[in-house]
C-alpha cells in the first residue's frame, strides 16, 4: 500500500466533515415533523429521485441560476464545483486503470501524482495527462474570477459582496489555497521527474531551472495535504457548509417539504444551505437604494443559524421576495423571516374583541371585497362596480360599509393569533354573502384568502376576473393605443404567481410597453407593510427608484393592480397612476338592450349587423377625454 505521513491532514479533515455533515442531516432527518419524513421515503422510490439529481446537477455543479443572472458567476462557482468534481472523478478513473481495477485509498487519487513517477503502463496515458491538467486549470480560472470579486467585484457585476466572519476567512484562505499549492506540488513533481502535462510539465521545466525543486517539492505536498484538511475541519462551522447541505435540500424540496408556520429542521437545512454568496445583497431595494446592507438573507440566515437572531435584523425587510427569486439554492428567505418575526410578538387576547357582529344584507353569486387600501383608492373601487354592471354580474360589496382587515398585516408583523381573529370575522361574513366565488382587487388580501382561509370558493383577484370576464364576452372594450406600463405588485407577482392575466387585460385595453425590471425582477413600489422602521423619505427614494425603472420606455400610464402600490406611486410620478381596473372601466361599455329583451348579441345574428359597433361611435363622442 503507498502511504506517507503528509496524507494525514487530509485524511483526518475528510473523516471529521463526513462524520459532521452526515451526523447534522441525520439529526435535522428525524426532527421533522412525522408527515414530511413519510414524504421523504415515498420520494425516494418514486420518479421525484430523477427529478432531484437533475437539480443537483444543473444548481449544485452547473450552477444555471447564477449563469442565467451573471455570466462571470455563473462560470466562477460552476468551475470551483464542477471542476472540482471533475478532478475528483478523473482522478480516481486514472488510479483505477493505473491499478487494474483495484480499490484504493481515498488519498490515493488525490496525491497520485507523488506516488507514481513513471506513468507508461497507464492506459490512455496521454488523454489523462491532458484531462488532469486542463480540469486543473478550469479549476484556478474560477479561482482567479473569485478573488477578483472579493476585492473588485464591480468588475463581475455585482455591487457589493458578503462580509465574511472570522472563521469563515480562514476557510476562504485555505480553499484559495488548495489549487494552487496543488499546481506547485505537481508542478515541482514534473520538474524533478518529467511528468506531468501540457500545464505542470511546462511550469515544471521552469522551475526546474530557477528553483531548488528536490528540498521543495515534499513540503509543498505537504501544505497541499494541509490546506485540504484545515478546509474540510472548517465546513460544519462556516459558509462552506451549503456544499453539502444543499444536496440533503434539494431532495428534502423535491419531496414535498417545506418551510411550515413555525421553524423545523427543514429551516436549519435551508439555513445551512445559505453560502452567503451575496446576491441576494445586490437584489434588495433597502441596498441599491438606501445603502442598508447588514439586513439580507446572506447576513440574517447567519445570525439565525448560529442561534444569535437580531430583532432589528428581523425587522428590516420588505418582504417583497426579490430575494427569494434570486436565491441560487431556492431558499425561502421571505417564509422563513415571517416565521421568526412570530417568536418576537405578543399578543393580547382582548385586541379584537370591540368588533361587532358583521352581517351581510344582499346575497349573490360573487363577492367583492376591496380591503382596507381598497378603501383608501376609491376610484378602484368605483372602477370595479362600473366593470360589474357594464358586465351585468350579480355580486354583493361584502366590506362596503366598513371593512375588517383581512389579516395580513399583521400576519407580516409576526401577530399571527391577532390575525387569526380577524380570519375568522371575515370567513363569518363571507359565508353569509352565499357567493360562489370572491374577487378582490387588493393582492395583500388575495393572497390570505387564498393560503390562509382555507375557502370552499374560489378566489380572484381583480385582473384575472376581468380577464374572465372579457374572454367570454360578458364585458367588451375599445383599445385606446394609450401607451401603458406595468408594475408587478409583489404579493401578486412573486406572492401569487399571476404574471400574465393583467397584461392580457391591458393588451385589450392600451399599448403596453416594457420596464426595465418586470415579471418575477419586478421592484418593490416602497409601500411595503411588511417594514415599520424604515422612515417616508426612504420609502420615497425607493419609489422614485422603482418609477425610473417603470417610465425608462416613456409610457403615459403606470398601471398597477394594486390599491397600495397606486397609493404609493401617485404623489411621486409626473404621469397619471391608475388601477387596471379603472383602465377597463374607462374603455368598457354595456351592450345595449332592445324594448324585445334581445341583447346586442342576439340583435346582430337576427340582423346580420354588429349593433356594437354602431355603439361604438357614440361610445367615442362621450370619451373624447379617454385617459386624461
Amino acid at each position: 500500500m503507498k502511504f506517507d505521513p503528509f496524507v494525514i491532514p487530509f485524511l483526518l479533515g475528510m473523516v471529521f466533515v463526513l462524520v459532521a455533515v452526515f451526523g447534522k442531516w441525520h439529526v435535522w432527518f428525524y426532527a421533522l415533523p412525522k408527515e414530511d419524513r413519510k414524504k421523504f421515503f415515498r420520494g425516494l422510490f418514486s420518479r421525484k429521485v430523477f427529478s432531484a439529481s437533475g437539480e443537483i446537477i444543473s444548481e449544485s455543479l452547473l450552477h444555471r441560476k447564477i449563469f442565467k443572472n451573471n455570466f462571470w458567476l455563473g462560470y466562477m462557482h460552476m468551475s470551483l464545483a464542477f471542476g472540482w468534481f471533475l478532478l475528483i472523478v478523473a482522478g480516481n478513473l486514472e488510479t483505477r486503470w493505473y491499478s487494474h481495477g483495484k480499490l484504493n485509498m481515498p488519498y490515493y487519487p488525490i496525491f497520485f501524482e507523488f506516488f507514481v513517477h513513471d506513468l507508461r503502463q497507464l492506459p490512455y496515458r496521454k488523454f489523462f495527462v491532458f484531462a488532469m491538467d486542463f480540469l486543473l486549470l478550469f479549476v484556478l480560472s474560477g479561482l482567479g474570477i473569485a478573488m477578483i470579486k472579493r476585492f473588485k467585484s464591480r468588475i463581475v457585476g455585482m455591487r457589493r459582496t458578503t462580509k465574511q466572519s472570522t472563521i469563515d476567512r480562514v476557510a476562504l484562505i485555505t480553499l484559495w489555497l488548495i489549487f494552487p499549492l496543488r499546481l506547485l506540488a505537481e508542478s515541482f513533481n514534473a520538474g524533478l521527474y518529467d511528468t506531468g502535462g501540457f500545464l505542470t510539465n511546462s511550469l515544471g521545466v521552469f522551475f526546474a531551472k530557477h528553483l531548488p525543486l528536490e528540498y521543495l517539492c515534499y513540503p509543498t505536498w505537504w501544505a497541499y495535504s494541509l490546506s485540504l484538511g484545515l478546509f474540510f475541519v472548517s465546513v460544519p462551522f462556516t459558509r462552506y457548509m451549503h456544499i453539502l447541505t444543499e444536496i440533503f435540500l434539494i431532495f428534502l424540496r423535491k419531496f414535498g417539504i417545506k418551510e411550515r408556520a413555525a421553524h423545523t429542521s427543514f429551516t436549519e437545512a435551508e439555513l445551512n444551505a445559505c453560502s452567503r454568496c451575496g446576491i441576494c445583497i445586490d437584489k434588495c431595494q433597502l441596498s441599491s437604494d438606501l445603502d442598508i446592507s447588514n439586513t439580507q438573507p446572506a447576513y440574517f440566515n447567519r445570525l439565525l443559524r448560529f442561534k444569535t437572531p437580531d430583532d432589528e435584523v428581523t425587522k428590516s425587510c420588505m418582504l417583497c421576495g426579490r430575494c427569494d427569486v434570486a436565491c441560487p439554492v431556492g431558499i425561502e428567505n421571505t417564509a422563513i423571516r415571517l416565521n421568526q418575526r412570530k417568536t418576537t410578538q405578543h399578543f393580547n387576547a382582548d385586541s379584537y374583541t370591540y368588533l361587532p357582529p358583521q352581517k351581510v344584507t344582499k346575497q349573490a353569486d360573487v363577492a367583492y371585497f376591496s380591503g382596507c387600501m381598497g378603501h383608501l383608492n376609491p376610484s378602484t373601487v368605483s372602477a370595479m362596480k362600473g366593470i360589474f354592471k357594464k358586465a351585468r354580474v350579480s355580486y354583493t360589496f361584502i366590506d362596503e360599509d366598513g371593512s375588517i382587515c383581512c389579516g395580513r398585516p399583521l400576519m407580516l408583523s409576526g401577530n399571527e393569533e391577532a390575525a387569526k381573529l380577524l380570519v375568522q370575522k371575515n370567513l363569518e361574513i363571507i359565508k353569509q354573502s352565499g357567493a360562489t366565488s370572491l374577487v378582490t382587487s387588493c393582492p395583500i388580501c388575495y393572497k390570505v384568502f387564498k393560503d390562509d382561509y382555507a375557502l370552499e370558493i374560489p378566489v380572484y383577484h381583480h385582473s384575472e376576473y376581468i380577464l374572465s370576464l372579457m374572454e367570454s364576452n360578458q364585458l367588451r372594450v375599445i383599445n385606446s393605443d394609450k401607451s401603458v406600463v406595468f408594475h408587478d405588485p409583489c404579493d401578486l407577482g412573486r406572492g401569487s404567481s399571476i404574471y400574465e392575466q393583467p397584461r392580457m387585460v391591458l393588451d385589450k385595453v392600451a399599448s403596453r410597453v416594457d420596464a426595465k425590471d418586470q415579471g418575477s425582477k419586478a421592484l418593490c413600489c416602497g409601500g411595503s407593510l411588511g417594514i415599520t422602521n424604515i422612515d417616508s423619505n426612504q420609502r420615497k427614494a425607493i419609489t422614485r427608484k422603482t418609477i425610473e425603472s417603470l417610465t425608462i420606455n416613456k409610457p403615459e400610464v403606470i398601471a398597477t393592480a394594486c390599491p397600495l402600490c397606486k397609493k404609493t406611486f401617485a404623489p411621486e410620478s409626473s404621469i397619471r397612476v391608475a388601477d387596471i381596473a379603472e383602465l377597463v372601466n374607462e374603455s368598457a361599455y354595456q351592450l345595449p338592450l332592445k324594448e324585445d329583451g334581445l341583447g346586442a348579441e342576439k340583435q346582430t345574428r337576427k340582423t346580420g349587423m354588429d349593433v356594437s359597433k354602431l355603439f361604438t361611435i357614440n361610445y367615442y363622442l362621450d370619451k373624447v377625454n379617454f385617459f386624461n
